[in-house]
């Protein structure tokens, strides 16, 4: 006799009836699931499962070409890799360059909306935006509102701060690749970037100097910008030379300290490695990059 309130043991699979609801085993909240994290190719940062954009660099995944077997992003984005080896990628559409651009720049000599990147259809373009300090392709200074095309490979100086263009494919830039051991390995090899002659070190930072004169100061249109008040808008010039490196002051309002003397007004004098400059309370050191 059938008891709708007992429980009743069916020996035997049961039958499946499409016409019937059969409920499963729900999942176990003991076990225990892997969930793995994304790591970004370009910032190698590990990023939550399901992100659709690096949190650290912003790298947008779903802009990439389709993932590889194993699920990582396969790059296949031009690269913009400053000359510290940091790749920023140049994405579909116009990319701002500056201090405030979709590619940030943090730098003093950077106009806040510098120079701006079209990537269409593979194809880039560089274009200044009326920046303060201007924009060099190999050397050569593109007026306001002048595009020049760009086939990858070519040295940018954004004010000073120079970059380099690494397309997908070449050799030098960053391609997912397949090793022996059947592990997907994100390859970075960043195009050799040329080393400065010589750094401005101190404060936390490093500043790249370049050979010839270095103005410094407050404002913006120097070479080396020190955001200070102490510091004067012009304030002096570093020299990199075959022979030596220089300090002048010029005529600064609260001069310039190179250890415990205070330099006299536009005198040019000799540092060495161990030479510290002090403006106010401020302290740099120059130096030297070794023959290359």
């Amino acid at each position: 006799m059938n008891d709708a309130n007992r429980t009743q043991l069916i020996s035997g699979a049961p039958t499946l009836d499409p016409n019937k609801t059969m409920l499963g085993t729900a999942p176990s909240l003991n076990a225990t699931q892997t969930i793995k994290p994304v790591q970004c190719p370009v910032c190698k940062t590990f990023n939550p499962a399901g992100v659709m954009f690096c949190v650290d660099c912003g790298l947008i995944f779903d802009r990439s070409l389709p993932d590889d077997a194993f699920g990582a992003p396969t790059i296949q984005l031009p690269m913009l890799v400053e000359e510290g080896g940091r790749e920023q990628p140049i994405r579909p559409g116009i990319n701002v360059i500056g201090r405030e651009g979709d590619i940030m720049l943090p730098d003093g000599r950077i106009s806040r909306r510098h120079a701006q990147i079209v990537s269409d259809d593979g194809r880039l373009s560089i274009e200044d935006l009326g920046s303060t300090n201007g924009t060099k392709v190999d050397g050569v200074a593109l007026q306001p509102g002048e595009k020049m095309d760009l086939n990858g490979g070519e040295r940018l100086s954004f004010g000073g701060l120079e970059a380099q263009i690494s397309m997908p494919g070449q050799k030098g830039g960053n391609t997912t690749q397949m090793v022996a051991s059947n592990r997907t390995a994100a390859m970075t090899m960043a195009p050799r970037v040329e080393v400065p002659p010589a750094m401005l070190v101190g404060e936390g930072r490093e500043i790249p100097l370049k050979a010839g004169a270095n103005t410094f100061g407050r404002k913006s249109d120097n070479d080396v910008q020190i955001g200070d008040p102490y510091v004067s808008g012009r304030h002096g010039t570093i020299e990199v030379t075959d022979d030596g490196v220089f300090i002048t002051d010029t005529g600064s309002t609260n001069g310039t300290m190179l250890n415990d003397a205070k330099l006299a007004p536009n005198m040019r004098t000799r540092m060495t490695p161990e030479d510290v400059i002090r403006l106010g309370s401020l302290e740099f050191q120059v130096r030297v990059s070794p023959p290359g």
